[in-house]
């Protein structure tokens, strides 16, 4: 392969990709039902969160250093969190607010307000709406709501479109795409249709390693080994989103759930595993039926982004360079760990073998090995005592380009949770 040869990422994917980690939000009538997914049928009625704050969740978010916001606006049973005007199943037919509420107008507000980028989740699988069965008459309802969504609330940094329940449907997709690239040419597009960011392929949160950013396909949902068409025209260029709930398999609150709040060594490895291997992070912490975020969960976010600061946040030292030997000479023998690399994706992944290695006597050892780099690689490794440590590249294509190559020792951090 030769480096003209070599995909590259947009300035828009490029800008998604270096926000690194999402807050999700699941927030909707499963809230109030106790389940994960509703049929449809539960009455709006029930939907009336009694302390609703939307600048709660989005400061929950800034201040344990998320990038970005993601809102369920419709889940699979068809409940609108927007006052639309293609259903009544919406928060116009709720109590709360006595029916003038507007959940996605909150969000984004908010994150307007927190400089937070903002985007959207709609299921294209709707189990309530009656013309879901006519598949001509429900493009046009799913483009009319997706219209509402793009138009009314701002800039969208991701429209999110999940595959589950979706398996043998095939929606207008190229209308659909059309819809995004008209109203928020700059957002993000999850995994259907021709999507400019891929799913990962599980919920876990964790990437696979090598975690390229040109695969070419990705599973549909988690119901299907298939893996989802796109339409010509997707980019060669691929990166690859993980999303996991930060409550075991639990994407919605329910109550006395809080034995499931993943642990904190649990999350920290689910962070290494995605953001860690060049992927993003979207994690889901979903509010009560009080309308606001459970302080259990809370006190698990902020302890994780203390610890993500406490191992990564301070290298022993870093440095930057072109070409395939780049070495980091300490000012004493130190004990190292771990490494952070990071490509300049912007001229295509040139890296695909690399070696991290150690001077000790006079005498340089292989420590660690790897391949894919990209937009970020966390590799960690047994203790070593040393003053120089190296990264070696030992196939590229083209010259490499490290924007960072730095040195820590996460072992000065406090046993986990």
């Amino acid at each position: 392969m030769k480096v003209e040869d070599l995909a590259r990422p947009t300035k828009q994917q490029i800008a998604w990709q270096n926000l690194e980690l999402g807050f999700y939000v699941h927030f909707g009538m499963n809230t109030f039902c106790d389940q994960e997914w509703g049929d449809g049928t539960d009455s709006p009625k029930l939907f009336n969160p009694s302390s609703f704050d939307a600048r709660q969740w989005v400061k929950v978010a800034k201040d344990a250093g998320y990038k970005y916001f993601v809102l369920t606006a419709k889940h699979h049973d068809g409940f609108c969190l927007w006052p639309t005007s293609t259903t009544n199943y919406s928060v116009s037919n709720s109590l709360w607010k006595n029916g003038e509420g507007d959940v996605v107008k909150e969000c984004a507000d908010a994150c307007k307000e927190a400089g937070m980028p903002f985007g959207v989740y709609l299921s294209p699988w709707d189990r309530h709406e009656p013309c879901y069965e006519n598949k001509e008459a429900y493009d046009d309802f799913y483009c009319a709501q997706l219209t509402e969504l793009l138009t009314q609330y701002g800039p969208i940094v991701e429209v999110w479109f999940d595959g589950a329940g979706s398996e043998g449907r095939e929606y207008d997709w190229e209308r659909i795409i059309g819809i995004v690239k008209e109203y928020q040419p700059d957002a993000m597009i999850f995994n259907m249709g021709q999507p400019t960011i891929r799913w990962v392929g599980n919920e876990e949160g964790v990437a696979p390693y090598p975690c390229w950013n040109t695969r070419q396909q990705a599973r549909l949902s988690m119901f299907t080994e298939d893996q989802v068409h796109w339409l010509p025209g997707t980019p060669e260029w691929m990166p690859a989103e993980c999303d996991v709930p930060i409550r075991g398999n639990h994407w919605f609150w329910h109550e006395n759930d809080e034995d499931r709040i993943r642990s904190l060594d649990e999350l920290v490895t689910i962070y290494e595993k995605s953001v860690g291997r060049g992927a993003n992070l979207l994690l889901n912490v979903a509010p009560d039926d009080r309308g606001l975020i459970p302080d259990a969960d809370i006190k698990r976010v902020q302890e994780l982004s203390q610890r993500i600061q406490e191992k990564y946040g301070q290298p022993i030292a870093t440095t930057s360079g072109n070409g395939h030997d780049i070495i980091i000479e300490l000012e004493e023998s130190t004990d190292v760990n771990a490494v952070i690399l990071k490509e300049q994706i912007a001229d295509g992944e040139r890296v695909r073998e690399y070696q991290i290695e150690v001077e000790q006597q006079g005498v340089w050892k292989i420590i660690a090995e790897g391949s894919a780099i990209g937009h970020k690689r966390i590799q960690s490794f047994s203790n070593v005592n040393t003053k120089k440590v190296k990264l070696k590249i030992t196939e590229a294509v083209g010259e490499p380009e490290i924007i960072e190559f730095s040195v820590f020792n996460t072992e000065q951090v406090v046993d986990g949770v």
